[in-house]
């Protein structure tokens, strides 16, 4: 099972999600994302980078590290944009990025708005989502993230693999008989403990959120191996 690790990005500066990308590839984790959002959910006054640039100098300083946006949502930018965002992405890290895509739900409805962009339905956003799929499946690895069963329902359609958010183990047990699987979230207490659980459960990354003790993910790491 891969590691990964969501890096700070509702900062003023980038200085901490670089940091925390250079210590993931000291202690020889996998891969660090970014979220997307125009401010930390609940906090528009407080500042948030774009997950692209963040990820794209990343890469360039780590050379190991897989990247990947968690996730990219739809509407955020048109699907054109968003499939050419991956690929130059992937241009600066061939082999190594991770096209994690999202709806986007009703709580990140207020960024959008604020915006002057269009909250699309469910269906449409659905339909973005399986375009941008569709445009790089063969380029690089897809995730869409879990929701409402019509999404899960197209990521199984698709063959690609289906990140659930917090998940419990039965939850990620049963999805992971019907095709891959992936976890992202915050560190439970005991990290190793749950990473064994994950593992059992045929989870293939386990990306934890901002503030995990990454030397309790290299201990399990080393301990695994």
């Amino acid at each position: 099972m891969r590691l990964g690790v969501i890096v700070p990005t509702f900062r003023d500066s980038l200085v901490d999600a670089l940091e925390v990308a250079n210590d993931c590839e000291t202690r020889g984790l996998d891969g660090v994302f970014a979220y997307d959002h125009l401010w930390p959910m609940g906090s528009p006054s407080r500042a948030s980078f774009a997950p692209f640039p963040v990820l794209a100098a990343v890469a360039a300083r780590c050379p190991t590290l897989h990247v990947g946006p968690l996730v990219a949502r739809v509407g955020m930018v048109g699907a054109a944009h968003l499939i050419e965002q991956f690929r130059s992405l992937a241009s600066i890290a061939p082999g190594r990025v991770i096209a994690a895509l999202g709806t986007g739900d009703t709580k990140s409805r207020d960024e959008l708005e604020a915006y002057g962009l269009n909250f699309a339905s469910p269906a449409q956003r659905r339909a973005e989502v399986e375009l941008v799929a569709r445009a790089v499946s063969d380029e690089m690895p897809v995730w869409i993230g879990a929701g409402a069963e019509a999404t899960n329902e197209l990521a199984r359609r698709l063959g690609v693999t289906l990140n659930l958010w917090d998940a419990e183990v039965d939850r990620l047990q049963r999805q992971s008989l019907i095709g891959p699987v992936t976890w992202a979230g915050p560190a439970r207490e005991n990290v190793g403990a749950h990473l064994d659980q994950l593992r059992a459960a045929g989870v293939q990354w386990a990306v934890f959120g901002p503030g995990v003790d990454l030397d309790e993910l290299a201990n399990w790491r080393e301990r695994g191996e």
